[in-house]
């Protein structure tokens, strides 16, 4: 299987950066292709331009769909999956990956009219969380990134589509911090391993 993963973290010293190699070995490993859009090391432009809005609301049509746009849309029509791992900001993704789907979900793209993207065989969000999954319960946040992601942004464009949380990550108990992180590698590396 081809594989498009797309990752959102400013920095490589991050337990999400690790998360990505794991799941990249574990996908080396089952002997599928994959290809990386790193959105902070490509300086992905994630403002919409006055351009692009107006494309996108319908007020001019002429205007072409920009180069960068089309090349990561390649990307997706060349792949058999979509990854994207990130983490969490504020219940969101940080604001390159939201303002990726701003600029690539264009219309006759990804939707209407005639939308040309192809229906991926899954579709797969890892992310890293710094509360815990009763926190993000307790509060709908968890419920509140899958209606979004998975609801909105993927919706129909992926026969199958999961969502992965790996929570409590953020430094206040170092102790269980680091019990906690060497589990979620494994299960990143397993992830890519049998995807």
């Amino acid at each position: 299987m081809r594989v498009f993963v797309v990752y959102c973290h400013p920095s490589k010293k991050s337990f999400t950066y690790e998360m990505m190699q794991e799941f990249l070995k574990g996908l080396n490993d089952a002997n599928h292709e994959f290809i990386v859009s790193d959105l902070y090391e490509m300086n992905f432009n994630a403002e919409i331009s006055e351009n692009e809005y107006e494309r996108e609301a319908y007020y001019r049509s002429d205007i072409p769909v920009a180069e960068d746009v089309m090349e990561e849309q390649r990307k997706i029509q060349e792949s058999d999956a979509i990854v994207f791992i990130y983490p969490v900001f504020w219940t969101e993704a940080p604001a390159k990956l939201v303002g990726w789907f701003d600029r690539i979900w264009t219309s006759g793209f990804a939707y209407n009219p005639n939308p040309q993207i192809k229906i991926l065989k899954k579709a797969l969000f890892i992310l890293s969380a710094g509360k815990t999954m009763e926190s993000l319960k307790e509060t709908g946040e968890s419920d509140a990134m899958r209606i979004v992601m998975l609801g909105d942004r993927i919706r129909n464009r992926a026969l199958k589509k999961e969502m992965i949380i790996f929570d409590g990550t953020t430094h206040w108990d170092e102790a269980q911090r680091k019990e906690r992180l060497a589990g979620y590698l494994k299960n990143a590396y397993k992830s890519g391993l049998n995807f």
